[in-house]
């Protein structure tokens, strides 16, 4: 793959690299080809598979009015097998963005003034990689910018990338020591491993001693030597959020540096930013994470795609996803996709379109919400436990929603379920949502008081699926520290020590060099005092609702 080369360049300000970047893509049209980014497992060493099919569309056309800017051209140069690619001087994480952007096609108008739109499902736009864009939207340029641009176009020197955004008080970027190396090219798709420097290694090696001390300053003590030291950065970054300090903890997770963990700092990136109030912007990121490996999907975000795309109502690209890959993904065997992709059909038809369209909307959110009550039955109850809402005698009287539906379930479902509803319960609070659920809840105990065969069949699904989970699922549960989730974890995978760097690591791990004894080294005094603040208070809790 031909690369542009980053090199060291003043800093931009946010909104005319978004017009240069419109500009771009108005001149360029429909693009032809299919795009690659490198794929990694967040353990040092692991190959990596890049890319998404091209046959796959996205939802959201890209229009833009801002006038066009002129664009700087940037020097490229082609990587063969076996050539390194490491920092300032070769292709990084920015350049693989841009070629899958320029060639996984874009939208066009047409003659009669609809956009067509030829992009692949998880395509990903640029500028919703940024999130002040989107606070931008909620609150203005002003109240978000503030007086950032002249201090920002003071600064001669910023290693500035479409993933972070660096602020003033952060170190000068310097080269890492961490390098991609392109290992081979098959049917288009390009595999990567990324290879540490001698000088690195013994960094790393230091940085496992840190760790095993049990003393976080240890930590603070190598990264004032090596500042964008990867593993330091995210461990360090976990401490802070234990401490309640969660901007420090956003700001260590720090993209622009990153070459081998890069998974799991995305992951723990759109985290925050979900938190911070940007679910647009953390949906991104997630497709962003599926693209790289959407097969094997390493940290298995499509038990989180659908809450971010709810919460960012981009209710479209959520039906659109159900319908492309639920052939063969079979998405519908996943408690999420069962019941936020009938939620999502739901809020459609709230939405203004032809009647038409809001009568199909209305179909399908109630064949699937009554499908998915059927396939999880014990989804209801702990749902309206968290909404606060007491079901009415019928419901609570059932068998079918009691608590057997909750005991009875394999395991694996247990965690699946319990995830759900303690990710996404928020997003069912609402009056009309839940009157729309309650209607839907009689529907189903009809059905299965007349015996409808789908209830059975369902019920033979539950009892040989879902016996045992995969790791990428205890992986995910693991990072989203869902404590309903984590409590079902099986006690083999709750007993390991789990390291925020690298957690559960994927059993085919490839270690390229070898760790020596380690030797022990007296501990630091130092303080982490001017990491933390005090923690903020507890928001009040939810009142009480009733169905009745």
């Amino acid at each position: 793959m031909g690369g542009a080369i980053t090199n060291e360049e003043p800093e931009e300000d946010p909104s005319f690299r978004e017009e240069r970047l419109d500009a771009r893509l108005r001149e360029q049209g429909v693009a032809e080809g299919k795009g690659a980014v490198p794929a990694a497992e967040e353990t040092e060493g692991d190959r990596q598979r890049s890319g998404e099919d091209a046959d796959q569309q996205d939802q959201t056309p890209m229009s833009s009015n801002k006038p066009r800017k002129k664009k700087k051209k940037r020097k490229t140069k082609k990587a063969s097998a076996g050539d390194s690619l490491e920092d300032n001087d070769l292709e990084d994480i920015d350049s693989l963005l841009e070629k899958i952007e320029d060639t996984n096609g874009l939208s066009q108008q047409t003659q009669s003034g609809v956009i067509a739109d030829s992009r692949p499902l998880l395509y990903v736009e640029h500028r919703n990689l940024n999130p002040e864009n989107e606070l931008k939207r909620y609150f203005g340029a002003r109240a978000v910018l503030g007086d950032q641009r002249p201090r920002q176009r003071q600064r001669q020197y910023v290693r500035s990338t479409w993933l972070t955004a660096p602020k003033n008080t952060w170190p000068r970027y310097s080269r890492t020591g961490i390098a991609m190396q392109l290992v081979e090219t098959r049917r288009g798709v390009q595999y990567f491993t990324f290879e540490h420097h001698r000088e690195y290694q013994q960094v790393q090696f230091k940085f496992l001693d840190a760790v095993e001390s049990m003393d976080p300053n240890n930590i603070v003590l190598l990264l004032q030597m090596n500042p964008y030291h990867v593993d330091s950065l995210l461990q360090l970054s976990d401490v802070c959020r234990m401490q309640e300090d969660q901007e420090m903890a956003r700001d260590l997770i720090v993209l622009f540096c990153l070459r081998r963990a890069f998974y799991l700092a995305l992951f723990k990136h759109l985290m925050f930013l979900e938190k911070r109030g940007c679910p647009r912007t953390a949906l991104e990121f997630c497709k962003l994470i599926l693209s790289l490996d959407p097969e094997n999907d390493p940290l298995c975000v499509l038990l989180l795609i659908d809450f971010l795309s709810l919460r960012a109502r981009e209710y479209g690209f959520l039906t659109r996803m159900f319908q492309e890959w639920e052939s063969h993904r079979n998405l519908s065997q996943l408690p999420n996709f069962a019941f936020s992709v009938p939620l999502a059909y739901f809020f459609l038809s709230q939405q203004e379109c032809s009647e038409l369209e809001l009568s199909q909307a209305r179909e399908k959110a109630a064949r699937l919400i009554q499908l998915a009550l059927i396939m999880f039955p014990s989804v209801l109850m702990p749902l309206l436990d968290h909404c606060s809402v007491q079901a009415d005698a019928r419901v609570t009287s059932h068998s079918f929603f009691g608590l057997n539906a909750q005991i009875s379930q394999p395991p694996a479902l247990n965690q699946l379920t319990s995830l759900y509803v303690g990710r996404t319960h928020s997003l069912w609070k609402d009056p009309a949502v839940m009157a729309w659920l309650e209607t839907n809840v009689h529907e189903v105990l009809c059905k299965v008081d007349a015996r409808d065969p789908l209830v059975e069949e369902c019920e033979h699904k539950r009892k040989m699926r879902y016996q045992s989970a995969p790791r990428n699922i205890y992986r995910h549960v693991i990072l989203s520290e869902m404590k309903e989730a984590t409590a079902a974890l099986p006690l083999e995978v709750a007993s390991q020590p789990v390291m925020g760097f690298d957690p559960l690591p994927p059993l085919d791990s490839i270690i390229s060099y070898t760790r020596p004894e380690r030797t022990n080294h007296p501990s630091n005094e130092s303080t982490l005092s001017l990491f933390f603040r005090e923690p903020p208070l507890d928001d009040n809790p939810d009142g009480d609702a009733d169905w009745d």
